[in-house]
């Protein structure tokens, strides 16, 4: 059975951290791709108190095993003292494009 596919959430406090983020992940080879979404409002519990801010969110294609490594990563470079990391298993997708993000060569 082929590596599961994971697409992993993440926030970032703005565009310089996330491009950041984004090329250390992608340049070590721990993810095949990550796409940056800018304009993101997040509304969140923060010690008591409601904060809303803008914020940048990644969508990072990896795989179970290069997951632990992501997130190693991830987290050191994360300028958040709580970063958001959430992956998802991808169920179904067209096979060539999951294919290549087990291997991006």
């Amino acid at each position: 059975m082929p590596d599961s596919v994971l697409i992993c959430y993440c926030t970032c406090p703005d565009a310089g951290s996330a491009r950041t983020l984004a090329e250390a992940l992608v340049g070590e080879g721990l993810a095949a791709c990550v796409n940056r979404l800018p304009g993101v409002q997040s509304t969140y519990r923060w010690k008591g108190e409601v904060v809303t801010d803008s914020e940048e969110l990644l969508m990072i294609k990896t795989t179970t095993a290069r997951f632990p490594a992501l997130k190693e990563r991830l987290l050191a470079l994360h300028p958040y003292e709580l970063p958001e990391l959430i992956a998802v298993p991808v169920a179904q997708g067209h096979e060539a494009y999951l294919d290549w993000v087990r291997d991006p060569g």
